[in-house]
């Protein structure tokens, strides 16, 4: 499955959220203040390794010219279950430096697939007097975004891809994976090198704001006013709540300044 054409982000109307929109801009912020316990910090589960994992990783290990000489000896003489557990091991300890790395070090932006979803609205959008960003993930930072996925067991890690192949990619796969008890959140995420980070997006990257069904009508008419004075094509979503199923649904509005609207004979 492809990154979607649309991403969200909820937002409780608060000085922070409006100096961002403001600014154009995204805050990368460190896992280190997620509300999930394993969010981030879970502790890898290495593979089993099979007979043929061994013969790969104890090849790789003989040619390799970083692993003295007499080591190598010493490799090709281990017991097959000797070795399986070093190796277990060594993987065990390097996952675990560098997740604490990455939560110590880098920032991350949470968006969703959805701008409806009620617990969303109720955690994140200011329990409905908030409001929900709507990104074109064609632009950066929203283009590199990765799929989070729902599980209720903790992966297992493979020794060999890790380090034959080198392959980095599990590591994301770990930070993106989550207790399906977040299962409805259908959660991207965007990774930068540095936590606390604001990355300014082009203006044509956001695309529309949703506006909580409970959200205050001068509180709206501030962010309309915001967004004429530096991107007046974003298209506006009053919410409301559904009168047949339990979701917030929307509808385009126009916003009209109380004085242009004066100026033309309408109050």
């Amino acid at each position: 499955m492809g990154i979607p054409k649309k991403l969200y982000k909820y937002e409780a109307f608060a000085e922070l959220s409006l100096r961002n929109l403001k600014r154009q801009a995204v805050y990368f912020a460190s896992p280190l203040g997620f509300n999930d316990p394993y969010d981030c910090s879970i502790i890898p589960t290495i593979q089993d390794l099979s007979v043929e994992d061994i013969a790969v990783l104890k090849e790789h290990y003989v040619k390799s010219e970083s692993v003295p000489y007499k080591l190598r000896e010493e490799i090709l003489n281990f017991q097959n279950g000797a070795f399986a557990d070093l190796i277990k091991r060594i993987a065990s300890d390097e996952f675990n430096k560098q997740i604490t790395k990455f939560r110590l070090e880098n920032g991350i932006a949470c968006l969703s697939e959805t701008n409806s979803d009620l617990l969303m609205w109720a955690h994140y959008g200011g329990r409905y007097k908030g409001f929900c960003l709507e990104f074109d993930t064609r632009f950066e930072p929203f283009h590199g975004a990765k799929k989070v996925t729902y599980s209720d067991t903790v992966p297992l890690i493979d020794s060999v891809a890790s380090i034959v192949e080198e392959n980095n990619s599990q590591i994301i796969d770990l930070l993106c994976t989550k207790s399906k008890s977040w299962e409805y959140e259908k959660e991207w995420r965007v990774f930068h090198q540095a936590a606390g980070i604001m990355f300014n997006y082009p203006p044509e990257a956001l695309t529309g704001i949703y506006f909580g069904p409970e959200m205050e009508d001068e509180c709206l008419e501030i962010i309309a006013l915001v967004l004429r004075g530096q991107n007046e094509n974003v298209k506006l979503y009053q919410g409301k709540r559904s009168k047949t199923t339990f979701r917030v649904e929307f509808e385009q509005v126009n916003y009209l300044p109380h004085l242009e609207a004066k100026k033309q004979g309408f109050l």
